[in-house]
C-alpha cells in the first residue's frame, strides 16, 4: 500500500499493490509480488474508508490506482471495490499488463475504470518471450484494441533497456501500431534501473539482467524524440 503515489496515474493517488502475476518480467522490480500464494487481505469497505481520508490529498486528479503484481488476476473482488470507489467520486486507474479479458474484466473496465495504464512489454514475440517468460504478446494488444473501441482512456507504458527494448527500430514499431488510437492521452517511458535487484536474491532468485546497463540521458531523450512524432504527449519517468 502506498499512500502518496505520484508516478501511478493522475495526480496524488492511493496505490494498491496486488499479489500475484502471470508474467515473470526481467526487470520485475516487485518480484514478491509474483507468487500469487501469500499476500495481506483485506476488506473492500477498509479499503474505501482509507481512500475517503485520503480524498482531500487527491484534487482535481488524483484518486486510487490497483497495480502489482497483476491487478485483473483479482478482477472479479475489484469490481465491488471500485463501485464503491465511483459511488464517492473517486477516480480509479489500473496499472496492467492486459493479459486477462475475460468478463470480470470486461465489467471492471466498461463500468468502473475511469483510466488503464497498459503496460507494452517488447514489440515482437521472441523479445516478449524472452523478456516476459511468457507468449503470445497479442493478448496485450487485443486488450489495447478493446480499450480502444470503449472509447476510455488509457496511457501506455514501457520500460526502456538498451539493446533490449530502447531500439529506435522498436520504438518506431511502438509508434506506428498505436499512433491512431484515439484514446490514448500518455505515453510513459520507464528507464531501466537496478533498484529491484536486492529483492530477487533475497528470494533466491536469479536476476538475469544484471549485466544489463541503464540509459544515459542522452538515450531517454532520443527515446522520447522519436515517440513524439506519433503522440502528443510522451514522458520519461
Amino acid at each position: 500500500m502506498e499512500s502518496f503515489g505520484t508516478h501511478d496515474g493522475p495526480g496524488i493517488r492511493m496505490v494498491v499493490f496486488l499479489q500475484g502475476c502471470k508474467l515473470r518480467c526481467q526487470y520485475c522490480h516487485n518480484p514478491d509480488t509474483i507468487d500469487t500464494q501469500g499476500g495481506t487481505e483485506y476488506n473492500i469497505e477498509d479499503l474505501v474508508q482509507r481512500a475517503l481520508r485520503m480524498k482531500s490529498y487527491f484534487g482535481d486528479k488524483g484518486g486510487v490506482t490497483v497495480s502489482g503484481g497483476e491487478p485483473l488476476l483479482q478482477a472479479k473482488s475489484l469490481i465491488p471495490f471500485f463501485k464503491r470507489l465511483k459511488e464517492e467520486g473517486i477516480h480509479t486507474n489500473i496499472d496492467t499488463n492486459g493479459r486477462l479479458l475475460n468478463h470480470p474484466t470486461t465489467e471492471l473496465l466498461d463500468k468502473y475504470a475511469d483510466l488503464v495504464m497498459l503496460d507494452i512489454k517488447h514489440m515482437n514475440e521472441e523479445g516478449f518471450q524472452k523478456l516476459a517468460g511468457a507468449k503470445n504478446k497479442e493478448t496485450t494488444f487485443n486488450f489495447a484494441k478493446y480499450r480502444e473501441d470503449s472509447g476510455k482512456k488509457m496511457w501506455l507504458r514501457y520500460v526502456l533497456i538498451p539493446e533490449i527494448t530502447n531500439t529506435p527500430e522498436l520504438l518506431h514499431q511502438l509508434g506506428n501500431y498505436f499512433k491512431d488510437y484515439k484514446t490514448i492521452e500518455k505515453i510513459e517511458l520507464q528507464p531501466y534501473h537496478k533498484l529491484g535487484i536486492h529483492k530477487w536474491e533475497a528470494l533466491g532468485w536469479d536476476y538475469e539482467l544484471k549485466d544489463a546497463r541503464e540509459n544515459t540521458q542522452e538515450e531517454i531523450d532520443a527515446a522520447v524524440a522519436i515517440l513524439n512524432q506519433y503522440f502528443k504527449d510522451v514522458k520519461a519517468n
